[in-house]
């Protein structure tokens, strides 16, 4: 499996550059590396000079870039559920649906990306797959989608299975969640088929959950607004499940003040990047393996019955806390992070709460 790495910030702070830089850093150390961008125009490739396509392409030794585009994407995956409805279903149910005139619903594109990291990484063919996507909440989002999805399931499966709308749902439902997912919902009731999406989502989760597989690392500028977006995606990130390793700054010095707002990070400086060359910019980058030393999004403590969440960048006021049977809800900022309690807390209601250092600490 490879190690995948991210960028987070506000727009303009540089990330698709560091996103290439990282790239080429671990390209030169004898990776082999995959450079997935999410944007659809066409600023990475100028910056990598080749122009980017739906197809992985070696644009230099050990390194390739492919470009995410939803809609050809979309298409493709579609023609390839009609091949196996025209095999295996008498009657074809949309024959008279063609690729070509499917629409990208909001929320899908994001999913049609993981699904391509997906994808990439079980392939096995590469050791580094840096994904250079939009940096905000969209990101963070996409990357969390396993955990959600999991959430609806939990919540509305049996529903469905056993209820009329489920039933009339389900010829709609099958082929638009195959083709986005690429898994197999044969049968009578897609609800009810749902092992190999379980298996899917928890193999998401567990990737999301190890730093040594997925991490994300903060990029900014000295710029307050740059520096408040990236402290904010901070906490946000911790609410997806996604560590935080370190912190960027980009064409600007690391201050006292800088170091003290992404505590207990560690934050480096790097110049910016010329046409001449990139290896100033690449020798500046951080070791990204020491994302395994951050603070980690979720810490369960059995014995002391007590949960702690890592939420930095917001005020306990902007947390709110909810328990719903097995399940506690952490709703902070513009997200909720639905907790499933072990079998040792289960059915065992919180007795207090306290936020401390940046550290929700829930007890039961």
């Amino acid at each position: 499996m490879a190690l995948i790495l991210t960028f987070l910030g506000k727009g303009g702070t540089g990330r698709s550059t560091i996103a290439i830089a990282t790239a080429k850093k671990y390209a030169a150390q004898g990776k082999r590396v995959l450079l997935l961008g999410q944007d659809p125009g066409p600023a990475l490739g100028i910056l990598l000079g080749v122009p980017l396509t739906l197809n992985p392409q070696e644009i230099a030794p050990n390194l390739k870039a492919v470009q995410v585009q939803s809609a050809p994407l979309l298409e493709r995956r579609w023609d390839e559920v009609k091949q196996l409805e025209a095999q295996y279903v008498r009657t074809p149910f949309f024959k008279q649906i063609y690729g070509q005139e499917l629409g990208v619903l909001p929320g899908m594109d994001s999913a049609l990306a993981l699904n391509e990291l997906r994808e990439y990484d079980n392939s096995k063919q590469y050791d580094v797959i840096v994904y250079d996507g939009t940096g905000g909440m969209d990101t963070l989002r996409m990357l969390g989608m396993p955990e959600i999805l999991s959430w609806y399931i939990r919540r509305f499966r049996q529903a469905l299975v056993d209820s009329d709308l489920g039933k009339a749902l389900s010829p709609f439902i099958q082929p638009v969640f195959s083709t986005v997912l690429t898994v197999d919902l044969s049968g009578d009731n897609p609800f009810q088929s749902t092992k190999q999406v379980d298996n899917l989502l928890d193999k998401g989760k567990e990737a999301l959950a190890d730093p040594n597989r997925t991490a994300a690392f903060l990029v900014t500028t000295g710029d307050a607004s740059a520096i408040a977006t990236a402290r904010y995606l901070w906490g946000s990130s911790q609410q997806v499940g996604l560590t935080v390793g370190g912190v960027i700054v980009n064409q600007a010095s690391v201050t006292e003040a800088i170091a003290a707002d992404f505590e207990p990070l560690t934050a480096v400086s790097v110049p910016a990047h010329s046409d001449n060359s990139w290896q100033p910019l690449i020798d500046a980058l951080p070791d990204f393996s020491e994302a395994a030393k951050a603070p980690q999004p979720i810490n369960i403590n059995i014995a002391q019955r007590q949960v702690s969440l890592f939420l930095p960048g917001f005020d306990k006021k902007e947390i709110k806390l909810i328990q719903s049977g097995p399940e506690v809800t952490i709703e902070a900022g513009d997200q909720r992070r639905n907790i499933l309690l072990p079998p040792a807390l289960t059915g065992k209601s919180v007795t207090g709460a306290k936020f401390l250092n940046g550290y929700l600490i829930i007890s039961f």
